[in-house]
């Protein structure tokens, strides 16, 4: 089923690089928080082809209206029909289709699709991960200070850490860590399932710790469809990155 998943995603990053760099409706669903009409198109798309690759599966999307009824579903599609639509708008690479398949609150398959870097991520519970069709390995990074982070600008408090290039997908980011390419990516926002479902499985399957950014285990399809914050990183950082954070996620609650 990974494969053909992966087939699918494939074709809608290439309805979406199709479309990049030509014009098409823009507008903001708040402030800061960008969609355009590419959005949309790859959302139609990806409904009806993983509706058809797995009828029982629940649907959840960030440019669709929500469906409670989805909880009681053992298993969901959770969907960005493009995670970093700003970078997308603006024509930048830092950008991808993002689909996962939870299972009992639990990613067992994960898809990435990044045509514009020339990347295709994959991932399989308990199968391992894949960049392009090659295996994926987290760095062995066992110290905080000096670890890579995808980072536009540092904190006065993270000065010892090492910025790296920043897409603005956050599933691009969590994909660094899962390739080797960065040692940490730690936010203290809340967001939502679908920003990161697809890149937790394929940096779990890396050999990276992906939790929420107090460490609580991540889960899916609940509820509210949100999480608090997300923490991957190398196994050998993660508690101390953690407990860097945890004031920091404690005044956002």
């Amino acid at each position: 089923m990974l494969a053909e998943l992966s087939q699918i995603v494939r074709e809608a990053g290439r309805i979406a690089a199709t479309r990049s760099g030509s014009a098409f409706r823009r507008w903001e669903k708040a402030p800061g928080n960008p969609v355009c009409e590419v959005d949309l198109e790859v959302d139609s798309f990806l409904r009806a082809r993983l509706a058809a690759l797995d009828p029982d599966a629940a649907w959840l999307s960030e440019e669709t209206v929500d469906r409670p009824e989805r909880i009681e579903h053992a298993r969901l599609w959770v969907v960005d029909p493009i995670d970093g639509t700003r970078d997308y708008i603006r024509g930048r690479s830092g950008w991808a289709v993002s689909v996962a398949l939870i299972e009992d609150r639990v990613p067992v398959l994960g898809v990435l699709d990044a045509p514009a870097r020339g990347e295709h991520w994959a991932a399989a519970r308990g199968a391992g991960a894949w960049r392009n069709g090659e295996a994926l390995r987290v760095s062995g990074r066992q110290g905080l200070a000096g670890a890579r982070i995808p980072s536009d600008q540092l904190a006065a408090a993270d000065a010892d850490l090492v910025p790296v290039p920043k897409p603005n997908s956050i599933a691009l980011r969590i994909g660094l860590v899962a390739a080797g390419e960065a040692d940490l990516v730690a936010t203290t926002k809340w967001g939502f399932e679908w920003d990161i479902a697809a890149a937790a499985l394929i940096a779990t399957e890396a050999g990276a710790t992906v939790t929420g950014a107090l460490g609580q285990p991540l889960a899916f399809n609940t509820y509210s469809g949100e999480v608090f914050g997300v923490l991957a990183a190398t196994p050998g950082i993660h508690a101390a990155a953690a407990e860097r954070m945890r004031q920091r996620a404690l005044s956002v609650l």
